[in-house]
Order: structure tokens, then C-alpha cells, then sequence
């Protein structure tokens, strides 16, 4: 598995890293919740005053990365690539789906917590200023839909 945001000297201080098949490296300082909600399906039976109560369809929010820094372009290939598949080019899922971890790391670089990904895709790029002074390419935020996530062991 390639790693986005293996942490280089560059990166000291993007402590969100992202890790996926086929990308190559960039780090982020800020990672939105990741958030589930289970639906509460109630119904009477036989003329009950007090509802069942079961859980129902689960909705998976999506999660937004920001301000992150890499040195290739690979991030925004795969958004390309879901560009393509919106556009009626007809990729198959796995062309533009694909599991991933985010990573978060202390100040020394140690993981805290590791969450997976399944079968995500970017749904919203936005490239930041351009700096010539700046010797990295700046990704303002990165959002990312998935069908669930896990906390990996």
C-alpha cells in the first residue's frame, strides 16, 4: 500500500495521513469527524400505545481532509478519474473506489488511531493559493465519500 502523507521532513506538521493503494504522498493538518447514524425504524403492533423500536439503514457522513501539502499529483488523478466516471465514460468501481486509512500521528510521528476506509472516492477537490515561495502544492480540502469505515487494530 502506497502512503499519502508518509510524514518527510516536509511534513512535520500534517499529522492527518492518508494511506491507499496506487497514491502517492501528502499529509493533512485537519480531518473532519467521521460520523454514522443508525435510522430508528418504530411501528405499532396491534394497537399498541408504545412503539417497537429497531434500528434501521445506516448513513455514513462524509469526511472533508484540509489544508494538506504533497509533491505529486496522484490525489488529483483519482478525482479525475471520478470526473471520467460522472461523465459517462463508464469506469468500473474499481478504476476510481478504493480502501483507504487515515492515520492520525502525535507530535513525534507515533499513530494515535487508525481508521479504514471502505471503497472510498473524492467527491470535491479545492487546490489552494499558489505560493512560489512555497516548496510544496497545497491542497486546500479534499472530501471524501465511502460506503462504512472502521477503527483498524
Amino acid at each position: 500500500m502506497a502512503i499519502i502523507g508518509q510524514p518527510r521532513s516536509f511534513h512535520k506538521r500534517f499529522k492527518f495521513l492518508c494511506e491507499a493503494d496506487g497514491l502517492g504522498h501528502s499529509g493533512f493538518q485537519k480531518c473532519s469527524e467521521l460520523s454514522v447514524e443508525v435510522a430508528n425504524v418504530q411501528y405499532f403492533e396491534g394497537g399498541s400505545l408504545i412503539p417497537n423500536k429497531s434500528p434501521g439503514r445506516l448513513t455514513f457522513s462524509d469526511v472533508t481532509l484540509e489544508r494538506g501539502a504533497t509533491q505529486d499529483h496522484e490525489l488529483f488523478d483519482w478525482f479525475q478519474d471520478v470526473v471520467h466516471m460522472s461523465s459517462g465514460l463508464g469506469l468500473p468501481d474499481s478504476l476510481y473506489k478504493r480502501n483507504l486509512d487515515i492515520v492520525q500521528q502525535d507530535r513525534d510521528g507515533t499513530t494515535l488511531r487508525r481508521w479504514s476506509l471502505s471503497r472510498a472516492w473524492p467527491v470535491k477537490f479545492v487546490a489552494g493559493e499558489w505560493d512560489n515561495e512555497s516548496d510544496e502544492n497545497v491542497i486546500e480540502s479534499v472530501t471524501l465519500t465511502y460506503d462504512f469505515f472502521e477503527l483498524a487494530t
